[in-house]
Order: C-alpha cells, then structure tokens, then sequence
C-alpha cells in the first residue's frame, strides 16, 4: 500500500484552511507538510482537517511567521525540531510514523534580495542554516527517511524560468546550489521529483507580482521531496499541481506530491 505525501508552502494555514481541504479531498493525500504557516500550533484549524480524517499533527508555530505542520491520516510522534543556524524560527519538525518511516518538514530562510553574505544578513544566516543542515546528516545519517519543504533554492537551470537571468537571483546562485547539493550529498538524499520527472521545467512558485502569473510563467522549483538512498527504489510518482497557483486567493507556491510504497 503507497502512502501519498504532498508538501506545500501554504502562505498562513488559517488564511488558507480552505484550500488545505480542496487538495486533500480532491488529491491522493494521506501526508501534508505544510511551511509557513504563520499561525502558533494551537490556532492552526486542526479541528477542520480531522473533519476529513486528518486528525494527527505535529507542528511548531510562530505568530504572524514561518512555521511547520505535518498532518496525516494516520498516527505519528513527533521525533525532533531542530533550530538550525540559532535563529529561533519554526522551520523544522520531524515526525516518525508508526511503520518507522522518518519524516523531515523544511522551511530554509529565503534569503533576501542580495546574494552577499557581507552584505546582507539574511543570506548569511540562509548559507548558515544550511551548513547546519549538512553537519546534522553527516552525524545522523538519514535512513528510511523523507526529506520535503520549501528549501527556496532552484537548483537546476530546468529549475526557473530563465537560468542565465537568474545566475544572480536569490535561490539560483551558484553559492546557494552549491550549499543545498552539499545538504543532499552528505545526507546520500535522492531528489525524488527530478528522478521521475527529468530534463523538463517544473516550477512550485510564481511571484504574486506578474499580473498575469500563468501567461509570464517565470517560475522557479523552490518545494522538494527527497528520499533517503535506502528507500529511493520505494519512491515514485511525483508530481506538481501547478492548477493551484490559479485558485482564489491562493499561495504563491503549489503542492508537490509523490507516492512511498512501504
């Protein structure tokens, strides 16, 4: 039996709610990570979500910012929620399911507008916070394990709309590619959307600032579902509701899903 799993940067889970049901009602979701969700824990509407069988959640919440939640359909413990780079944000929980399967929700810091750590604090803090992210794999070696969040890097030049444009934007930098693929090599972690769906643009955000997102279609693949190298066989159908990004008052980011057959 596979268990379907989705992440997704619902810019405020209460603001939203609404739209958390359309996806798990119309969409195969037994799992949803959620990222930032601006909503401290025990304000995010979990009573609405058990309604349509989910009813297990563990989260960690801010007022107004960040936070992460992952609720399921079925039992899981919460197993860790690490503070990366001390920054004191809710950008990390872990959950482990009752068959043992380990799953780690991300929010990385975006970054800000200038790609200087020198210069600009917050991309230093975001190159920090994934230097803490390579340290933690190499010391815990991830095992049946999955790794999914809006890590706000697009790595790939099939991963944004244009790559020599972007060379020099927050989320494409050479530095920050490099930074997140040193994440992904320590961690042996196998980019599950990319193994299924190759060599083609796929984008999870479009700015709110294009009148007409669909039309410019300048995206970028900043959501990410890896697999430990254990369970990588195990991990398969990946896709992007990219239909999302058209609903009413909708985040800028859409669902990303993939299918483990444990």
């Amino acid at each position: 039996m596979g268990l379907n799993i989705a992440t997704w940067n619902i810019n405020s889970v209460r603001l939203r709610a609404d739209l958390v049901c359309k996806v798990l009602k119309n969409h195969e979701v037994d799992l949803l990570c959620l990222q930032e969700c601006k909503s401290p824990v025990e304000k995010i509407p979990l009573d609405i979500f058990s309604e349509i069988g989910f009813s297990h959640m563990v989260a960690r919440g801010q007022k107004g910012y960040n936070g992460v939640a992952i609720i399921s359909k079925f039992p899981l413990k919460e197993k860790s929620a690490l503070d990366f780079a001390g920054l004191g944000h809710a950008r990390h929980i872990c959950a482990e399911l009752e068959n043992k399967l380990l799953i780690h929700n991300f929010y990385v810091p975006a970054g800000g507008d200038e790609p200087d750590r020198r210069k600009n604090l917050k991309f230093d803090q975001k190159l920090n916070y994934l230097n803490e992210m390579k340290e933690y794999f190499h010391y815990n070696a991830p095992k049946k394990s999955i790794l999914v969040g809006d890590l706000n890097i697009a790595p790939l030049p099939e991963d944004v709309w244009d790559h020599k444009k972007m060379a020099k934007v927050v989320s494409h930098t050479q530095v920050e590619i490099d930074h997140l693929e040193a994440v992904k090599q320590e961690g042996r972690w196998v980019d599950i959307t990319r193994k299924d769906l190759p060599n083609q643009k796929l984008y999870s955000w479009w700015s709110y600032r294009a009148k007409d997102w669909n039309a410019a279609d300048r995206g970028r693949r900043l959501d990410h579902i890896w697999a430990s190298a254990d369970i990588e066989p195990l991990v398969s159908s990946s896709r992007i509701l990219r239909e999302a990004r058209g609903w009413e008052k909708p985040s800028d980011h859409v669902p990303v899903f993939a299918t483990i057959d444990l």
